[in-house]
């Protein structure tokens, strides 16, 4: 069996919880900003960070809300959002985070799944977190970031300091929850531990150190897995400090940069893009710049040397995904390589399997991308099935992409085993879309493909049965799936067709339909 092992030294995870973990790098910075809000300005230092975590904690757990309770966080990137979510793992609970674009619908099954007692949110998203409340069949109390009348808010939640963190076992607690649709099929929530988290941060941080005081502006956002612990909790674990961004919006991120003279920038293919051809950039302070960071994607080779030539700096890759809290594979600055996603991090292992012997391959050789280590999730939610097709072999994770590790041990993506498609970073479930679709009146059937697009990376595309005697447009879809599906899930083309091509056993000729939008666009 060929493995590949770390060409770095195994490190030694750090036994803390993820709030001890960060309470570190906060001491060094009592006196200086630690969390920006990037439009504002508005920003907290590292003494008020960790007296609002403490305070929320003690007053989470007086109220009955913190040990064993299970805290969704359905708001954008605000120095709040990191207030929230470490104040809770602190008090012993976890955090479940909600993408805020979601309708009512699909907060309502993360809550209801999520066994979800609190839901933190923004004034704005007040309406959508009351409906899905209502139906998601629980109790679930909610209170808002900012002052709204007759509703709760985070500082009504504070209380005398928790000093101490919670008793909890930190290799099997579960801190984080986020959901991910994983190899394949519907969300499903992702459990990550203390250790993995922390396990994570400190691999992170040896092959892309952060310098105390360092600032990144983030836009990524942090109810993705990418933000929170590849960005948030580094940065904070290590002294630098976050400068948030609620949405992404070029000329303020620009801003941000050139004001707060970032040495990295953290982005995914579609922004890269941007940052490779936008006409601001010419006249743009990126003096600071040194490395861009993609991830969430590979990002093709064109980009990643326009971005390089246009910005003079280094492009660099990583590689993971939320089941690996997120990162297996990361590249240091000073060994980039182009097309690669990047090196094996400490204390993990890799392994290419052919998909149809089951067998390890050596060099240079495709297969599906395995990984092993400390960063692995403890497995899906309720969901052990799931869970045993997605970690097998004695802690082996299959990630459902295809790619090949060369000779010098860096890896390159080249493909997906998995149906997921991939919108701009986010992750698309076809049987996810294909659901809202059927629920539908009017339509029989209906298979969701991806469709390469420069910007997006792939655009979602539905191919749809109608029923005998209903007459359906594509309007109408559009409308229906609106309601109940967040704007990226929501299908770019929607055709109609006499049959979808399916296998003897009834499953979705996925490619048959991917040649035909292929030729259509040709």
């Amino acid at each position: 069996m060929t493995i590949y092992k770390s060409r770095f030294a195994n490190i030694e995870v750090q036994r803390l919880s993820v709030s001890e973990r960060i309470f570190k790098g906060l001491s060094s910075r009592m006196n200086d900003p630690v969390l920006i809000d990037g439009p504002s300005g508005r920003s907290l230092t590292g003494r008020e960070t960790i007296d609002q975590i403490k305070c929320l904690a003690g007053g989470l757990n007086s109220k009955g809300l913190g040990a064993g309770k299970v805290m969704g966080i359905m708001a954008p990137n605000m120095p709040e959002y990191a207030i929230a979510f470490y104040g809770m793992l602190h008090a012993g609970g976890t955090v479940t985070t909600i993408n805020p674009s979601y309708t009512a619908i699909e907060v309502s099954h993360q809550l209801q799944d999520a066994k979800t007692d609190l839901l933190v949110t923004t004034v704005d998203f007040l309406e959508t977190a009351k409906a899905a409340v209502n139906q998601c069949g629980l109790e679930v109390e909610i209170a808002t970031i900012g002052m709204m009348d007759g509703v709760p808010c985070l500082q009504d939640l504070m209380g005398n300091a928790q000093h101490e963190q919670t008793t909890i076992d930190l290799e099997r607690h579960v801190a984080a929850l986020p959901y991910s649709s994983g190899t394949t099929g519907l969300p499903k929530g992702v459990m990550l531990s203390h250790r993995n988290l922390v396990a994570n941060i400190d691999q992170f941080l040896t092959m892309l150190p952060t310098s105390p005081g360092e600032a990144a502006v983030v836009f990524l956002p942090l109810f993705h897995i990418y933000g929170l612990n590849a960005l948030l909790s580094p940065y904070l674990a290590s002294g630098g400090c976050i400068v948030t961004m609620p949405r992404f919006d070029f000329d303020l991120y620009l801003k941000l940069v050139a004001e707060y003279r970032t040495p990295k920038l953290w982005t995914a293919p579609p922004v890269a893009l941007g940052l490779a051809q936008h006409p601001a950039i010419d006249h743009a302070n990126l003096s600071s710049v040194k490395v861009l960071f993609s991830a969430a994607a590979p990002l093709p080779d064109d980009i990643g040397a326009a971005c390089a030539s246009r910005l003079g700096c280094i492009v660099t890759q990583g590689y993971g995904m939320t089941e690996l809290s997120p990162a297996s594979h990361l590249t240091p600055p000073e060994l980039a390589r182009e097309g690669a996603v990047g090196l094996t991090a400490p204390n993990t292992e890799t392994r290419i399997v052919n998909p149809e012997t089951g067998e390890s391959v050596g060099p240079n050789q495709e297969g599906e991308v395995q990984v092993r280590g400390p960063q692995v999730m403890l497995g899906y939610l309720n969901n052990p099935q799931a869970t045993a097709e997605t970690i097998i072999d004695n802690g082996w994770l299959r990630t459902g992409d295809l790619g090949f590790v060369d000779d010098d041990g860096y890896l390159y993506i080249r493909d997906r085993l998995k149906e997921l498609i991939k919108f701009k970073g986010f992750q698309v479930a076809p049987a996810e879309v294909e659901n809202a679709l059927l629920s539908h009146p009017g339509i029989s059937d209906a298979a969701v493909i991806g469709i390469p697009d420069t910007e997006a990376g792939e655009l979602p595309c539905a191919y749809v049965v109608k029923k005998s005697q209903h007459e359906v447009s594509a309007e109408d879809l559009n409308a229906h799936v609106s309601r109940r599906l967040a704007s990226y899930k929501r299908p770019a083309k929607i055709s109609f067709v006499e049959a979808i091509p399916k296998s003897a056993s009834g499953k979705i000729l996925r490619r048959i339909l991917k040649a035909q939008a292929l030729s259509e666009a040709n």
